[in-house]
This record gives structure tokens, sequence and C-alpha cells, in this order.
């Protein structure tokens, strides 16, 4: 019998009591390449897009995968041989998309701080568009473009001061948020970017935060770049685009179920056409609802650790590889890679990993049936796990997997502590 281990996991399934990566048992993939470990579902990832490809159906519109929340080349892959674009934050992050084969010209360049060799980067690459988020950067921008005798493609983007009902660090469309431009100021801004000869302005963005999970927050916000739509083009500037950014959230407790992508832009599309925009070109930035439930993290536990107070799982997974939770309190389920026939409720532990810091817990208060040895998958590891992982205590970042079908491959080989001080230098 399969079994899915949550809803909205369907491709990481138990069968007779075994978990599964599509048709891999996970448990074999552990064994050949040991642990901590993320295994991304390939099938998961395309099925997540044509969620937002579904919703897109016969509109002018472009996907550009946020690439921040997981940036592996393969996963670049996969979204590039898909037809999506790309929305980068760094130079870094726009090498990896030539790396991968992506298609310049479906570059967005997000970012609050971007610099002069960054632009110049991009500006010879040919990108897209330059989402733009503040007055400052607009004038920097038009001297390096006017400099290097071009006319950058700029959209900005506007602060719409909408609540998305999330996490503080991960809202981003409030007015005591760093990103984007007031909406009372955006009007004379467009005039004043339309002024500058090295610019050419091309759209409007808006972006209000992450791991939204409710329509409300996207339905106020679009009203508004309306507005601003209506009055920068009554203002005489044209805007070929509106970027509504991305922001949908996953399931990652099974407590509060987001909408699906195509049911989100069924009702999202419906004002843009009762507001007389229906036919305007759309761009998109999704990212963690892309890939977020398409990756799994293997560990190993390591020893059973029972306290007056707390009983603790101690695993050899970390906060250096998910986290997470150390960083916004964040909730991912965990399960045993080999579930246990017995029904009883187990032992509750604090999950938690082996680096010196209280914070490094991957998960409170969790039922389990475990000893040392046993695998335990954390799950909903495909976003902003990887991507922000780090080496410290110089720990190596672990291996990578991408599974299709019967068929696992090698995507990212384990460091070793010596790749992790390979550019470093001893004293003579």
């Amino acid at each position: 019998m399969t079994l899915p281990v949550l809803p909205g996991h369907p491709h990481f399934a138990y069968r007779d009591n075994a978990l599964f990566a599509e048709d891999v048992r996970v448990s074999e993939l552990a064994a050949t390449y040991g642990t901590p470990l993320f295994i991304y579902s390939k099938t998961a990832m395309l099925a997540a897009l044509a969620s937002y490809q579904r919703g897109f159906e016969g509109r002018d519109a472009q996907i550009c995968y946020a690439m921040k929340a997981n940036s592996s080349l393969a996963v670049l892959q996969v979204f590039a041989r898909a037809g999506c674009g790309f929305d980068i934050v760094s130079g870094g992050e726009l090498e990896r998309v030539q790396a991968a084969g992506g298609d310049l010209k479906k570059v967005i360049f997000s970012g609050v701080g971007k610099t002069r060799a960054e632009m110049r980067q991009a500006l010879a690459a040919g990108i897209g568009c330059f989402n733009v988020e503040s007055e400052a950067e607009l004038d920097v921008l038009s001297a390096v473009a006017a400099g290097m005798k071009l006319r950058a493609p700029v959209s900005i983007r506007v602060n719409p001061n909408v609540d998305p009902k999330t996490h503080p660090y991960i809202s981003t469309g409030l007015k005591g948020n760093k990103f984007g431009v007031a909406h009372e100021d955006a009007l004379r801004i467009y005039q004043h970017a339309a002024s500058l000869e090295g610019l050419k302005v091309v759209g409007i963005d808006c972006h209000i935060g992450s791991q939204i999970t409710e329509v409300t927050p996207y339905l106020d916000a679009m009203d508004r770049v309306l507005d601003l739509v209506a009055a920068i083009e009554a203002a005489g500037i044209p805007l070929a685009h509106i970027d509504f950014g991305g922001g949908l959230g996953i399931n990652y407790n099974d407590d509060d179920m987001p909408p699906e992508a195509d049911a989100l832009w069924r009702q999202l599309l419906a004002k843009l056409d009762a507001r007389g925009y229906g036919d305007r070109k759309l761009m998109v930035e999704p990212g963690r609802s892309l890939v977020g439930n398409a990756g799994i993290c293997i560990t190993e536990v390591l020893y059973l650790k029972p306290g007056e107070q707390k009983n603790f799982c101690i695993i050899d997974a970390a906060m250096n590889d998910l986290p997470r939770p150390a960083m916004y309190q964040a909730f991912h389920a965990i399960v045993p890679v080999e579930r246990a026939a017995s029904e009883s409720a187990g032992v509750v532990y604090d999950v938690v990993g082996p680096v010196c810091e209280s914070g490094d817990w991957i998960g409170r208060d969790r039922a389990l049936h475990v000893a040392a040895g046993d695998q335990l998958a954390v799950m909903s590891a495909g976003a902003y796990c990887m991507s922000m992982a780090s080496n410290y205590n110089t720990r190596g970042r672990a291996a990578e997997l991408l599974v299709e079908g019967d068929l696992a491959r090698l995507i990212r080989a384990r460091e070793s502590a010596a790749d992790t001080f390979r550019g470093e230098l001893l004293m003579p």
C-alpha cells in the first residue's frame, strides 16, 4: 500500500512502511550517499510549476523562478528546460543562470543593494529587466547604463503597505520593510525614472512577502498596484508589464493550507479583468511554492539523550544544513525513513543537531519511535535550506540528489573539510 507522508507531498510516500522518493527507496539512497542528504523530486517541481501554467493558460505571462529558494544548478536546469525565466538577486545568481543554460532575456534582477559591478554584468548579459528598489538606485543604474551606451530596462518595485500575515522576517510589503519605494512616492519616482537617459521604463513590480497562505493580501496588493498603473500611465509613462512577485506558501504542518497556484490566479485574474488590465503582460516570481515540498533532508540519529525536562534526539543534520528552524522558528515535519509497525505514541523528543549552539534544533516536542542508527526525513526541505546552508563548525554541505521515477542522480557532491577551506591561505 502507498501512503503519502503528508498532504502536499504526493511524491514522498510510504510503501509497506518504507519511505520512497518517487519510485526510489530512501534508505537505499542514504546507504549509498550518506547523510545528511537532500533528495528532490523532479516530478514534484514540475507539478508545482504546472499549477501556475494552468492558472495563466491563454494569458501573456512569464514565470520567473525566484532562485534564492534553491539555486542548485540541476534545479535551475529543470525550470529553464520547462520555459521559466529567473528572478535573481546577485551577480553570482546570474552566473548560475548562465551555467544552467537559462534564457538571459527572461532574467529579472531584484534586490535592494545591486552594486555597479553587478549592474554592468547584467547589462552586458542582456537581462530582461531590473526591478529597482530606490530612487538612488535609479540614478546609479542610469549612469552605469549610459556609460556603456545602453538603456537599462527597469521596473520599479512599489511597496503597497499590505500585511501578508506571515513571519516578520519574510514580510516585504509593509512601510517598515527595506524593500521597494513607498506607494505615495511612486508616481514622482516613475516620472524621475522616465527622465533619465540611461533607463527605459518597462513595468511595475510588487512583492509583499513569503509563505503567504491567504488570498486577501494578494487581492489588496493588486488593487493598490493597479491604482498606481492608472496614475502612472495617465502621466504619459506606459507600462508594458505588471509584475506581481511571488510569495505563495506551502503546507509545512498540515494546519494552514495555502491555495493552489491555479486557484489563486483565477481570483487575481478575475480582478485584473474587472479593472480592465486583463490583456497586460504579467510576470510572477514563485520560489518556495515550486521547490519547497519537492525536497526532503535525510539524517541519521546519533544519540538519544534523556533528561529531566527534555529528551533529546541528536541527529547528524544541523542548523548549517537546515537553517529555517533556528532562523525563523519554522516547523518542518520529521518522519521515520523506515516506519515502525507499532502504532503507540512514541517518546517525545527535541530533535537537535551537533552544532555548538542552543539554537541548533530542527524540531521541538516530536513523538518518535527511534533508536540510534535510525534515519529520519525532514520534510519540506526543498526551499531555503541548501541555498542558505553554511560551513559553520567546518561542516561540509550535504550531498544533493534529484530523483525522477526510479532514477536518482547526484547533483551536488558532499563537501569535504578540505573543500571548506580551499580558498584560505596560511601565513608564511
